[in-house]
Order: structure tokens, then C-alpha cells, then sequence
């Protein structure tokens, strides 16, 4: 018999709460440049097919540099299953409740973005709370291309 335990095979090696979390720590995400399999299989799960998202002619003939990424391609950048937060919160998240985003820039195939996470917001009720995070996404021009905010629902470890 070994002493292994899957239970502590994890990810982050302590467990958070909500009154674990403070305003302004950020959690980034891994970078990527958006490919045109990145793009294609955006596309093939997501259903759009309009051609700006996958027809380079028809981009070239509109004087893009190239396939333009579908809003939600970019959003998908700030999913926090990409980084440690969702393993700090295995015990204690409830829920995602709400998500917003604004486009402020084109995403093109070929560029990297830099997505990240900030908190933004902790709003505590008496066994739960709740957590905003501001969401960013820049290229690799150092512009932002995406900001927004996402909201989960977490519980205390010790009611208030």
C-alpha cells in the first residue's frame, strides 16, 4: 500500500474561500497566438460561419490584414480554466453568474493576446460571496483589445 491520496493531488496546494480573495490580485492567463487552427476549430464548435472568420480572400478583398476573430474567440482568452483560479476555488465555488465584455479592438489571425484576470469586487453574504473579476485581454501591440468583468458565487469557510 502506498501513501499516495488522490485527494491531494491538486493543482494549488491550499484550498480558498471567499474571504480568502482580496481586490486587486490578478491572475494571468497563458498567452496565445491566435492560429488559423485556433480559428477554424473557434468555428467548427462555435457554428458561425460567416466568411470573415474563416475565408482569407474574402478578409483580403475587405482590406484586412487577415481572418478576423469571432467576439467570443477573444472572450473564450479570459475563461479561468486557463490559470489557477478555478483550482483554488475547487471546494468552495458555487457558481459563474454573470459575465460582460466589450470589444474594443480587432483580433486577427496571427496575433498573441495576453488575457488576465483582476478582483475587482468582494461582496460578502453570511455563508457565501461574491467575487468580480475585471477581465482584460491585450495583443501583442500592447493594446487592449477586450475588457470586461465575470462574477462568481463562492462560499465562506466560516459563516460571517
Amino acid at each position: 500500500m502506498s501513501g499516495f491520496d488522490p485527494a491531494q493531488h491538486r493543482m494549488v496546494a491550499e484550498q480558498r474561500w471567499f474571504e480568502d480573495f482580496r481586490i486587486g490580485e490578478r491572475f494571468l492567463l497563458p498567452s496565445r497566438t491566435m492560429t488559423e487552427a485556433v480559428f477554424l476549430a473557434f468555428q467548427a464548435a462555435s457554428g458561425d460561419n460567416h466568411p470573415i472568420h474563416y475565408d482569407a480572400e474574402y478578409c483580403r478583398a475587405r482590406n484586412m490584414p487577415g481572418l478576423l476573430a469571432h467576439g467570443l474567440q477573444s472572450l473564450a482568452q479570459t475563461a479561468p480554466g486557463a490559470g489557477l483560479f478555478p483550482y483554488m476555488v475547487e471546494e468552495s465555488l458555487v457558481g459563474f453568474i454573470e459575465q460582460s465584455s466589450r470589444f474594443l479592438k480587432p483580433v486577427f489571425a496571427g496575433d498573441t493576446v495576453y488575457p488576465a484576470l483582476e478582483i475587482d469586487e468582494l461582496t460578502g453574504n453570511r455563508t457565501t460571496g461574491v467575487v468580480g473579476l475585471k477581465t482584460t485581454v491585450h495583443n501583442q501591440r500592447r493594446e487592449l483589445v477586450l475588457e470586461g468583468r465575470q462574477r462568481y458565487l463562492l462560499r465562506r469557510a466560516k459563516p460571517a
